[in-house]
């Protein structure tokens, strides 16, 4: 597994920038950037599952590992889901996606790391940063 990290610096208080990560409809709004039509199913509790799904229902699940409200959310990656069933993670099982907050400079540092395969580095390294700055500007509207 490869570590990428991007980091943007928003000029919103840190609790509004959590909310445009993870408020449902600002998460649908920024993570389009990965696929339109892009949203989240979870209790949103540390510990409980998350699926992230396409239009068609088919995507990604993963365990919150880390939740602590307005600074940290990490994901651990468990598998795909197809046509609605589980598929065992392979090489991604176990990858983790982390989401962390800090004041800063009079707004909020969003500081990201993702863990990815190879295969994905430049998708990732192309992407992302559209998807944080996505979020910039959900946070300073």
């Amino acid at each position: 597994m490869i570590t990428l990290t991007f980091d943007m610096q928003i000029q919103a208080p840190r609790e509004k920038v959590w909310r445009s990560l993870w408020d449902d409809a600002n998460y649908r709004e920024w993570t389009s950037v990965f696929t339109a039509g892009s949203y989240a199913k979870s209790a949103w509790q540390q510990g409980s599952r998350i699926d992230f799904l396409n239009p068609s229902g088919s995507g990604i699940w993963a365990i919150i590992d880390t939740l602590i409200p307005g600074t940290q959310m990490t994901f651990k990656h468990q598998g795909e889901i197809r046509e609605g069933k589980d598929v065992d993670g392979g090489e991604w099982k176990g990858a983790l996606e982390s989401y962390f907050l800090s004041d800063e400079a009079g707004g909020t540092l969003l500081h990201c790391e993702l863990q990815t395969t190879s295969d994905f580095q430049k998708y990732f390294n192309d992407t992302f940063p559209k998807a944080i700055e996505a979020v910039k500007h959900i946070a300073e509207r």
